[in-house]
C-alpha cells in the first residue's frame, strides 16, 4: 500500500518497514495474545521517492525525530492491527506533509496611524516627567 502525500509525493510500499508488537490499552485478554501495535519506519536518507530539495528539507525539519536517517511512527490506539496500521500511515503522512510546507515569509508592516500617535504621546509624557525632575533655573 503506497503512501500518497499531496501534492506530489508518493512513497512506495517497498520503502516502508513494519514492525508489530503487543499493545497496551483496551482489549482485555485479547491484548495479551495479538500483536496490534504497529510501527512504520521510513528511511528518509535513502528514499528514491524524494527530490534532493525535499530530502534536505525533511532532514532539517525532522532532525530530532530521525535516528540514523529513519523516521519511526507508532500507533496503538485501536484494538485492530489493521486500524493501527492505517493510523500509523496517517501520522507519517501528516508529519511529512507539515515538514514539506514551505516557510511563509514575514513582511514587516508599517505601524498604524493610531499606534504611531500613541507612541508619540508616550514619548512626550516621558519627556515631560523628566523635565519636571530638573532643578529650577536660578534667575
Amino acid at each position: 500500500m503506497d503512501l500518497d502525500i499531496p501534492p506530489s509525493l508518493k512513497i512506495p510500499a517497498a520503502e516502508l518497514s513494519w514492525r508489530f508488537s503487543r499493545s497496551s490499552g483496551p482489549g482485555g485478554q485479547h491484548v495479551n495474545t495479538t500483536d496490534t501495535r504497529a510501527e512504520v519506519m521510513w528511511n528518509v536518507e535513502e528514499s528514491l521517492a524524494l527530490t534532493d530539495e525535499q530530502r534536505q528539507l525533511l532532514l532539517q525539519r525532522l532532525g530530532r525525530r530521525l535516528v540514523s536517517g529513519v523516521i519511526t511512527v507508532t500507533a496503538s490506539e485501536e484494538r485492530s492491527q489493521l486500524r493501527n496500521r492505517e493510523l500509523a500511515l496517517a501520522k507519517l503522512a501528516g508529519l511529512i506533509e507539515t515538514a514539506l510546507v514551505p516557510e511563509s515569509v514575514r513582511r514587516p508592516s508599517k505601524p498604524t496611524r493610531g499606534s504611531a500617535r500613541r507612541h508619540r504621546a508616550a514619548k512626550e509624557q516621558r519627556s515631560a516627567t523628566k523635565q519636571q525632575r530638573r532643578r529650577p533655573a536660578a534667575d
